[in-house]
């Protein structure tokens, strides 16, 4: 059967959506569960390093799927791509769920995040390719929404069975897993390959195929023609200029490649790197460690802070598509630099001045909820938009799996080094983060592109600027574009 129109293009938000809800319900999985009694006892106790590592080990997982992903993605496409990974996924969680070892666990969680890195590195290149130019940052701001939604779900869930006794607590939301799993394995089958990456593999007249019928009732016939036209155009300027090898991600030819790899790594790493998911993986530990909060308490206001960080990221669903990348990058991030400032100096008076400590940490917690609501509203979607959006065609998905990797093991090296870091420098922690949030902001404005209403054909042209050589091959509507700029 094959779909058409809005339910096509239905399929697509469904299934990539249910991707990202997939990758919140895993970044808060196990930073809760790690504490609860019953899975102590099971893992006999680890130290406070051990249980770090099992948190933090599936980010290294899903670095190695990413990297793997460049690797075969683009010969597989993006929907077999994404099969896959959520059966590598399935079965992470199954071992998970049955682990009765410290060993089976860490592996476990290690399979899970290879699954997780691969769905995570095709989902946004398929909806990238799918999207239309108008609205594409809309419906990647909505996915988004669901992984925050999921992110949301998981600490409630495990809030609602903190306190239990047995190994129930945490065996059965580690299965939950499958609730959105076996969807997402239904939908994939559903879908059709991107017409951008069956014209990328001499495949046109399937990619026009695709074209016809997911923008059946909203496009004439003419204008869907004319934008395959130029899909098949843009994929042969690439390969008369030589793009697509592995080399031609490292050299700055007249596309600008290497530039535009460092950009989608660069993007992707400062989001780890500012600090976020120290707060999304340990908010129970900084409510209760820096702060001063009680365990329930903190637990409480996780849950709060969460599901705050899923209500703010319906923000940027009427911003991005309006007023672009660029600005809600640097406006947000300047704001998240000057949370990690005042945060840095609440947290010393909490944990130095006794007489105003209270107040200090009432104020320190509502940082924690202005530093989410900055995040998710400049920075969140931005993050998996833009990379996808910059990269050439023939070296999207490596591009975009390579800059995907960088996010993961950036995430891997701030969820290991937070406890100790908290334990062993206290408020200074705050300033590491304030520093790299404040150096983000002149290299976005630099050195980062806007990309707001551009087909991604004409990305290209953007990054290519006034190369007469290249402005030569874009015949016809390429060459009026270099024109006018």
């Amino acid at each position: 059967m094959k779909l058409t129109g809005n339910a096509l293009f239905g399929v697509v938000v469904a299934l990539t959506a249910l991707g990202f809800m997939q990758i919140g319900f895993d970044n808060g999985l196990m930073g809760n569960l790690v504490t609860e009694s019953s899975f102590l006892q099971t893992f006999d106790n680890p130290s406070s390093v051990i249980t770090a590592l099992i948190v933090s080990i599936m980010d290294v997982g899903a670095f190695f799927g990413s990297i793997g992903t460049a690797l075969f993605g683009e010969d597989l496409g993006r929907r077999r791509s994404i099969a896959l990974g959520v059966v590598i996924m399935m079965i992470g969680s199954v071992l998970q769920a049955s682990s009765y070892s410290l060993a089976q666990m860490i592996v476990a969680r290690i399979v899970a995040g290879v699954g997780l890195g691969v769905v995570n590195s095709t989902s946004p290149v398929m909806m990238a390719e799918f999207a239309p130019k108008a609205t594409r940052g809309l419906y990647v701001c909505m996915q988004l929404t669901t992984l925050n939604l999921g992110i949301c779900l998981i600490y409630w869930i495990d809030f609602g069975f903190s306190g239990g006794s047995g190994s129930y607590v945490w065996r059965v939301p580690i299965s939950l897993q499958w609730v959105l799993l076996i969807p997402m394995l239904a939908l994939v089958y559903l879908v059709d390959e991107t017409p951008r990456w069956l014209a990328a593999h001499d495949r046109n007249e399937e990619a026009l195929d695709v074209l016809m019928r997911l923008n059946h009732g909203r496009m004439d016939e003419a204008d869907v023609r004319a934008l395959h036209e130029d899909i098949v155009r843009t994929v042969a300027v690439e390969k008369q200029l030589g793009a697509g090898s592995w080399s031609d991600l490292l050299r700055n030819d007249e596309l600008q490649s290497q530039r535009r790899l460092l950009i989608a790594c660069a993007v992707q790493a400062f989001q780890q790197l500012g600090g976020i998911n120290a707060i999304i993986y340990y908010s129970g530990t900084l409510f209760e460690t820096s702060i001063g909060f009680s365990t329930h308490m903190s637990s409480l206001m996780s849950g709060f802070l969460q599901t705050w960080l899923f209500v703010a990221s319906f923000i940027p669903w009427f911003l991005i598509d309006r007023i672009g990348r660029r600005p809600l990058l640097l406006s947000m991030v300047s704001v998240m630099a000057a949370v990690m400032a005042v945060q840095t100096a609440l947290i010393y008076q909490v944990q130095h001045n006794t007489s105003i400590s209270y107040a200090s940490g009432i104020a320190a917690a509502v940082m924690l909820f202005v530093f989410e609501g900055a995040f998710t509203i400049g920075f969140q979607a931005t993050v998996w938009v833009y990379p996808a959006e910059i990269l050439p065609l023939r070296l999207r998905q490596r591009g975009s799996s390579i800059s995907t990797a960088a996010n993961w093991i950036c995430d891997y090296l701030i969820v290991q080094i937070t406890p100790p870091a908290i334990t062993n420098i206290g408020w200074r922690t705050y300033i590491i983060f304030t520093v790299f949030n404040v150096t983000w902001v002149p290299i976005i404005y630099f050195f980062f592109p806007e990309t707001k209403g551009l087909e991604l054909e004409d990305v290209d042209r953007l990054f290519a600027g006034d190369s007469v050589a290249t402005a030569e091959l874009f015949s016809g509507k390429g060459a009026e574009h270099m024109e006018m700029e």
